[in-house]
């Protein structure tokens, strides 16, 4: 039985001071205050923000199963995955190429290095040491390899995004092809959707003492003065990713009927999480039931979310090619255009091999230079001070490079209801124009709509 929006219950507007979005705004700017005028207690509180980010990362493996299973297992036909994962590898590869151009781009342009004139003798190479060792661990092959679990279990264990969207997968297809036989399982693994996706409610209240914690240490810890020496570098990036959000994703966005920045209102409470604690992850599982109830189809959300994550990393490859060329300029190395050509390709492959590694922007810088041995590895340091300002960024820009991907393939596909799209960007309750609200549940009426909560 379908519900029509007036059949269903109105609910009551919730206060501005009980939404997440205001909550995590104040938990921010608290953060901030404590860790400029108090930074050695605010270091103290790093592990709230650690805790909060375990605490969504515990949950994001069985978001990304059940709504992969759930959604591969429903369709009618098979070749409908690998058509919808080869048109979303292709949006990935285009996109994160074009990131980098603009990297590359806007660093000849602005010139953010030049007059520096730095000595790479004189830097503290053991400052990224840790980071470089790290990078040696990714190589293309290993990356592969990684993706298949030890264990068909073991993907849960490890919390790999890869590992159990792969797993998913092929969970998901072997259901459909048991045909009913496979029905009890598939209706068990729609009614745990349900209490799942409860949990990521109840998980994300804590969002703002997670978001006051990280801002807190972040502050304390590198202080606001390390962004003066360095302002221009950082301003640069930030201004290349918004530029990048607003006009090239905002084109193709309006190619495909919707507006960008009204995307961004409505993720609003997401971004600041994002923002709060530089972490893109700690709103994976808000973003793909946000992404269903703005009417697209559970079956390629939980395709592309959870392999966007994975290869479509906008703001890290922005940052890539801008910091490479930064650190040429303050250390006044030349690079020829070969050379420029070569840091591309190496950043397209070490930018894949990052995929779910702490901190992984300046880990892959680190990977991508040392393989383009012209710009000194050393230069690193430089940026060392300044790169947690960079990761909120680089955070934000990836996660709006998702959620753009993801309404983009859906219509692609055909898989996405443009009028509550539509209602939902236009400011409508979302809980209302998509499946059976808590609202709708608790009063008890009938409803053929499978989408959690």
């Amino acid at each position: 039985m379908h519900i029509s929006t007036t059949d269903r219950p109105q609910v009551a507007p919730v206060p501005f001071y009980r939404q997440l979005y205001f909550q995590v705004v104040v938990a921010i700017v608290l953060g901030a205050l404590l860790g400029h005028f108090e930074p050695a207690f605010a270091e103290s509180l790093k592990p709230l923000g650690d805790a909060f980010i375990k605490l969504v990362k515990m949950i994001i493996a069985p978001v990304i199963f059940l709504t992969i299973v759930t959604g591969i297992a429903g369709m009618t036909h098979l070749r409908t995955v690998g058509r919808v994962f080869a048109k979303s590898m292709a949006y990935f590869l285009f996109f994160s190429t074009l990131a980098l151009i603009v990297g590359l781009v806007v660093a000849h342009v602005v010139q953010p290095g030049a007059g520096m004139n730095i000595n790479p003798a004189d830097l503290d190479q053991a400052a990224v040491h840790s980071y470089v060792e790290k990078s040696h661990e990714l190589t293309l092959t290993g990356f592969l390899m990684d993706i298949i679990p030890a264990t068909l279990v073991s993907a849960f264990v490890d919390g790999n995004i890869l590992q159990v969207l792969f797993v998913a997968v092929l969970f998901g297809i072997a259901l459909a092809l048991v045909g009913e036989r496979g029905r009890p399982v598939l209706t068990l693994l729609e009614s745990l959707t349900a209490p799942v996706f409860r949990l990521v409610h109840i998980l994300m209240k804590a969002a703002p003492i997670g978001a006051f914690g990280a801002i807190a240490f972040t502050i304390g810890k590198y202080g606001v003065e390390s962004l003066v020496n360095l302002a221009w570098l950082v301003g640069s990036f930030y201004l290349t990713s918004v530029l990048f959000v607003v006009v090239i994703l905002g084109v193709v966005c309006r190619l495909c009927g919707f507006s960008v920045l009204k995307l961004i209102r409505y993720l609003k409470a997401e971004l600041l999480l994002v923002l709060g604690t530089s972490s893109s992850e700690s709103a994976l599982p808000s973003l793909m039931e946000k992404m269903e109830k703005a009417g697209c189809k559970k079956s390629v959300v939980g395709l592309v979310v959870p392999t966007g994550y994975s290869f479509n990393l906008d703001g890290t490859n922005i940052y890539m090619t801008l910091a490479a060329l930064f650190i040429a300029q303050a250390t006044n190395t030349e690079l020829t255009l070969g050379h420029q050509i070569a840091l591309l390709l190496v950043a397209m492959l070490s930018s894949k091999g990052a995929a779910g590694v702490t901190g992984a922007g300046f880990i892959t810088l680190a990977a991508t230079l040392a393989v383009v041995p012209e710009v000194p590895v050393a230069g690193m340091a430089l940026i060392l001070g300044v790169d947690r300002f960079m990761s909120e960024c680089r955070s934000l820009t990836n996660f709006i490079g998702n959620a753009v991907a993801t309404v983009v393939v859906s219509r692609w596909e055909n898989a996405l209801d443009t009028e509550q799209l539509k209602r939902v960007l236009d400011g409508g309750d979302a809980e209302l124009v998509a499946g059976p609200s808590a609202a709708v549940l608790a009063a008890g009426i009938p409803t053929d709509d499978k989408s959690p909560d």
